[in-house]
């Protein structure tokens, strides 16, 4: 399983991608290898986890994107992104993200996604903006998103 966009792959995290990251130095975070170990247990995890990106031109890994889970009840998952300092303002959250947006919304098993943000991750925020994701509620210190399926483009 694999996405693709102009510029990236973006891949679901396993044990063989962990190392090619962590050959290149990407610090694959306890979020990645925790997904690798419940995908152990139920296959059916793979998608609704952890997934690298990764730049096609040089295949050096940029950041992970993912989902905090499977679709709930309501037909909702979570999204959340990161990204090498050195690749920030360069595009590649936004594309990353919304491929994976588009993504979830084609398999009918989702029709929200959200998101949250801390109030003062100005690049953050900006992607989610870029992304078409409303602001539905902040905290002292967090912003909550959504986006829904009817309203993704």
């Amino acid at each position: 399983m694999k996405l693709e966009t102009e510029r990236l792959y973006i891949v679901p995290c396993t044990e063989e991608s962990i190392h090619v990251a962590n050959e290149q130095g990407y610090n694959s975070g306890p979020h990645i290898v925790g997904h690798v170990e419940n995908v152990k247990q139920d296959k059916d995890l793979l998608p609704w986890g952890a997934w690298y990106v990764i730049r096609k031109e040089d295949d050096i890994v940029l950041g992970d994107i993912g989902f905090k889970g499977k679709p709930n009840e309501e037909h909702t998952v979570e999204v959340g992104y990161g990204f090498i300092e050195k690749y920030w303002n360069k595009g590649y959250a936004t594309e990353a993200v919304q491929e994976l947006i588009d993504w979830a919304f084609q398999t009918g098993e989702v029709e929200t996604i959200i998101a949250e943000t801390l109030l003062d991750n100005y690049g953050s925020i900006r992607v989610l903006e870029k992304l078409h994701m409303k602001r539905v509620d902040s905290t002292e210190t967090m912003m909550n998103w959504k986006i829904e399926k009817n309203r993704s483009k």
